[in-house]
């Protein structure tokens, strides 16, 4: 079992930024990856990143690339997204999750373990 607990979410203005942390606990060395979803109101849950515990492999989605970085520090239990010059449609519940194995890590189905999720809001 692996648990993952978001912080770091709030209320910024647009162009603004916030540093979302997610700690892991359990067996986090059996971990392939991890990643961050978010989930705005009436939408579908979609990914934003996502990390190898290696590193090696880094992904983001393109509404994010350029604005957003993922990392992973402390031992590779706590894994970070800086998010910088902010718009309104990020705006949502942001979810960190982990994978176990190699898979589609763009893909909800690609992760075992998910978070209780931090709310992003972003005002125009």
């Amino acid at each position: 079992q692996v648990q993952l607990v978001e912080s770091g979410g709030g209320l910024v203005q647009a162009g603004g930024s916030l540093r979302l942390s997610c700690a892991a606990s359990g067996r986090t060395s059996s971990t392939y990856a991890m990643g961050w979803f978010r989930q705005a109101p009436g939408k579908e849950r979609e990914f934003v990143a996502a990390t190898t515990s290696t590193g090696s492999i880094t992904r983001y989605a393109d509404s994010v690339k350029g604005r957003f970085t993922i990392s992973r520090e402390y031992a590779k239990t706590t894994v970070l997204l800086q998010m910088n010059s902010l718009k309104p449609e990020d705006t949502g519940i942001y979810y960190c999750a982990a994978s176990l194995r190699a898979r589609d890590l763009a893909r909800s189905y690609g992760y075992d373990y998910w978070g209780q999720g931090t709310q992003v809001t972003v005002s125009s």
